[in-house]
């Protein structure tokens, strides 16, 4: 029960649409209906301005990191850290962190008070592995800054720096700080960027059409 737990909690919170609760509050909308229809903070900007944007971007993120924690925390497991004991038992309750670390993403993008149509599962994502393996996000975080400098695509940038967490995860514990545990972070990450980028399908045919629409 416990462990079931964890992904149905998780998946609870992911689903809490941030975005859509902030335009509904301040502008009296759906925020489905512009833009790219998506909940998250790209599209909340472009209808209620950039603070609104920003605050979705810290509360999707913050939702991630919590789904990670709250599980840690029901699995026993030390939050940050090692702890002192690293055992077979250790690996066991790490694969159901990493389902529930799949399930808030998949909450954010399909979630269940919102007919299944939220997000896109980026900031999700980003507040996951701040927890689990910070040094991949800032790396990450890196190439979509980059990206969006020199195409001003969010889209674009979110689906290449999303594609580079799993490549980092491995970096980091092979060259920079050893991620005990690995495998089960490693598909955690690989099932994450499946996720993203199959909510970004709409962003890529416009892209590939030259239609997408540049962030100002």
């Amino acid at each position: 029960m416990r462990y079931a737990s964890v992904i149905v909690i998780a998946y609870l919170l992911g689903s809490i649409p941030f975005g859509y609760l902030i335009v509904r509050t301040t502008q009296d909308a759906d925020i489905r209906d512009t833009g790219s229809g998506g909940t998250g903070a790209t599209n909340v900007s472009r209808r209620a301005g950039k603070a609104a944007g920003v605050l979705t971007l810290v509360l999707d993120a913050l939702k991630g990191a919590a789904a990670v924690v709250i599980a840690k925390l029901i699995l026993c497991l030390p939050v940050f850290g090692k702890g002192e004991l690293v055992s077979s038992s250790f690996e066991s309750a790490y694969w159901w962190v990493a389902a529930a670390a799949i399930a808030v993403i998949a909450g954010h993008i399909f979630p269940v008070w919102l007919q299944f149509r939220g997000g896109k599962g980026v900031a999700t994502g980003v507040g996951v592995f701040l927890v689990l393996a910070p040094i991949s996000v800032v790396l990450a975080g890196l190439v979509f800054v980059f990206i969006v400098w020199r195409t001003r695509y969010v889209s674009l940038g979110s689906i290449l720096g999303a594609v580079a967490i799993p490549l980092f995860v491995l970096l980091q514990s092979v060259f920079i700080q050893r991620i005990d545990f690995v495998a089960p972070i490693m598909c955690a990450a690989m099932a994450g960027v499946m996720l993203i980028v199959f909510a970004h399908r709409e962003n890529i045919g416009r892209l590939i059409d030259g239609t997408e629409r540049r962030f100002r």
